[in-house]
């Protein structure tokens, strides 16, 4: 997932995408706050070694029958994954872990928005997976990400986010919109305002009950992960308040917090989830990551309602990576899991089951989305789309606090306005405020 927030950069160097003839494509601790702890394959232990993986959202190795296919290839192995549902949630609790060096999962999930923080600041805390692996299998740009100043490579790369739309063509039809994939594409190619303008006419003729988007910040990561200017320069200087790309983001998600097209839910939340099991919102900005996201928490009564349509800007939301911790107990058993999952043909089979599309090129000739996710998203050409969105997604910068200022900025700023009725002068004091915390200013 994350997903979450299941959220990469540098996309330009996706040179192995562009060249793809066939347009592949896809996308995420202990005890859990706000999510569910889920075991998998035999997990009764009777003297065999179980290795936990702590993750955030929906990664798909479970879904995709990762885990019991390990354990019956190692019948000394059992795995236990352990569930955060939203990363800023889960990233805390690690954080403390791994410098109280006790606590950790054997193998600990680490989302592209912390990559940065992790490799400058706890790489001494994970073991150097360079050694193990061969790096070739992997994306350059999302190896450079992973690794320290001193050469140490701390994570191997899950998936990556490009970004479309999905939308329920359903709900499109009752408001007397365009319901074609590629018409509607067409419609908001380029602007991310033309997408809020759509919005405003499904207003006027919306089904009872249903708002155009589930929320303004989830419209504002969408503009946002497709600006090549984040929160950081290339220096690594903090530039959040100055940033084009952030103003931009934020003016279009004020166009959505102001009006009455947000169903105004807070992502990964258990009333998000209920907002897609109830069809309470018509469009989402959808990581490839999210595809299996929206399958799962829609149910059986999505199935071909949902379609998939390019974005107004190519844009990457989200991708991970998973770590070997120092303080896990089971280090050499973690090495070789984390290797086999993150290996090409385990991609490749994550991706069929829930289009979270890899990091590894080597799988991208091999990529099918599963018959019953292609059938539930009307058979939108989903490895066409999001391809195409990777040849063109900007380079962009992030920094060791990335993901708490985009914190501060939705979960504080845009609330304050969409949720509070606050102006969008006082949604962006707030979360100044709350940034300057962050950074201890």
């Amino acid at each position: 997932m994350r997903t979450t927030t299941r959220r990469s950069h540098r996309l330009l160097a996706l040179a192995a995408v562009a060249a793809l003839t066939t347009g592949v494509l896809a996308g995420c601790a202990g005890d859990s706050d706000d999510g569910d702890s889920s075991g998998s394959g035999n997990n009764s232990g009777g003297g065999k070694t179980t290795l936990t993986v702590g993750t955030f959202g929906v990664f798909g190795y479970k879904q995709a029958g990762l885990y019991d296919e390990y354990t019956k290839l190692h019948p000394d192995i059992t795995i236990k994954e352990n569930v955060t549902t939203r990363t800023d949630v889960y990233w805390p609790k690690v954080l403390t872990r791994l410098q109280a060096g006790s606590g950790t999962d054997d193998i600990q999930a680490i989302e592209v928005g912390n990559i940065t923080e992790a490799v400058q600041t706890q790489g001494s805390k994970f073991v150097d997976l360079g050694k193990d692996v061969d790096k070739s299998q992997w994306l350059d740009w999302k190896n450079a990400q992973a690794t320290t100043a001193d050469g140490k490579l701390i994570g191997l790369g899950t998936d990556i986010g490009p970004m479309a739309i999905c939308y329920r063509k359903d709900l499109f039809e009752k408001a007397g919109l365009e319901t074609d994939r590629t018409k509607l594409a067409a419609q908001w190619k380029g602007d991310w305002n033309k997408y809020v303008d759509l919005g405003k006419q499904y207003m006027k003729k919306a089904p009872s009950g249903t708002k155009f988007v589930d929320s303004a910040s989830s419209v504002y990561n969408a503009v946002l992960n497709g600006e090549s200017e984040r929160y950081y320069d290339k220096s690594g200087k903090v530039v959040w308040d100055e940033s084009n790309g952030v103003k931009n983001a934020w003016d279009v998600a004020m166009s959505v917090a102001t009006s009455n097209m947000s169903a105004k839910l807070k992502q990964f939340d258990k009333p998000w989830d209920q907002g897609y099991a109830n069809a309470s919102f018509a469009t989402v900005a959808c990581p490839a990551w999210m595809i299996g996201y929206i399958q799962e928490k829609s149910g059986d009564a999505g199935k071909g309602k949902w379609d998939v349509a390019a974005a107004p800007t190519a844009g990457n939301w989200g991708g991970a990576f998973i770590g070997v911790p120092t303080a896990g107990k089971h280090q050499k058993e973690a090495i070789e899991l984390a290797k086999w999952l993150t290996a090409p043909e385990q991609q490749a089979k994550v991706f069929a089951k829930q289009a979270s599309f890899p990091s590894a090129p080597a799988a991208y000739s091999t990529l099918k989305p599963a018959p019953a996710t292609t059938e539930f998203f009307s058979n939108a050409p989903i490895t066409q789309i999001f391809s195409d969105a990777a040849k063109t997604i900007p380079a962009q910068v992030f920094g060791v606090k990335d993901q708490p200022i985009n914190t501060a900025l939705t979960d504080i700023g845009i609330l304050q306005v969409e949720q509070k009725g606050k102006s969008p002068d006082q949604g962006w004091d707030a979360a100044t405020n709350e940034i300057k915390d962050v950074l201890g200013q």
